[in-house]
């Protein structure tokens, strides 16, 4: 589905995904959030950024390291990304300044996801890499618990998507026509 979007489609998505999220009490209330920059088809992220920025949040982006894992740096406008290409894979736009390293992630308040699709129970189906299934254990060996938003086209919030043991279940998925919330841990 992704690949049969336009250019239009995606700006269209963008800013309609981005008017959903703001208008998450867990982003309204959150001083830093961990969040992404959109490549390719995906969901478009800058709008949003620039949006939480705007409101005086603190944006973590992540840097991908060799080993998949994620390092973390601050997002400060669209002009404080550099293109990076990691291997023969896409592409990605990190931030360019201090790296705060891996740990950095634990104290956003709020995380938003990339993914491909949801399904009923919050269970996220990821690209394959285990960058952010490290975040997310990183995130519980540290006692953390800020929201988890993965950020989705309409028809990605599926019945059931595979599921391994160290997968763990985000408490909303944001599609441009809306948010579906699958809980919170107390």
């Amino acid at each position: 589905m992704r690949s049969r979007l336009t250019a239009d489609d995606l700006r269209e998505t963008a800013a309609a995904l981005a008017g959903r999220a703001l208008g998450l009490p867990e982003l309204a209330h959150a001083g830093t959030v961990a969040a992404y920059v959109s490549v390719g088809s995906e969901p478009g992220t800058l709008t949003l950024l620039d949006a939480l920025c705007a409101r005086g949040v603190r944006v973590l982006l992540p840097v991908l390291l060799p080993d998949n894992d994620l390092d973390w740096g601050v997002y400060e406008g669209e002009a404080s990304l550099v293109r990076v290409r990691h291997g023969g894979r896409m592409a990605l736009y990190e931030p360019a300044g201090e790296r705060l390293g891996p740990d950095a992630v634990t104290g956003a308040d709020a995380v938003l996801l990339p993914g491909l699709a949801v399904d009923t129970r919050g269970m996220r189906l990821g690209r394959g890499g285990g960058s952010y299934d490290r975040v997310l254990a990183r995130l519980e060996r540290a006692g953390a618990h800020p929201a988890l938003v993965v950020l989705l086209y309409d028809d990605e919030v599926v019945g059931r998507v595979p599921e391994e043991p160290h997968d763990r279940p985000v408490h909303a998925a944001v599609t441009p026509s809306g948010v579906r919330r699958f809980g919170r841990p107390s």
